[in-house]
């Protein structure tokens, strides 16, 4: 299940940086699904919850 967190932090990081240069409206939602999933890992990583 880790490794799927993992895929989908990195498809977002390429996705937002595309969308950035590319497509700017489209980068700020993908900019926000990132903050979401960066906060998600965070909060995991603290509270050291196995999902």
């Amino acid at each position: 299940m880790g490794d799927i967190l993992w895929i989908i932090v990195v498809l977002l990081v390429i996705g937002w940086l595309g969308g950035f240069f590319l497509f700017p409206a489209v980068g700020g939602l993908i900019h926000l699904l990132l903050v979401i999933a960066v906060i998600l890992i965070i909060y995991k990583l603290l509270t050291g919850r196995k999902v």
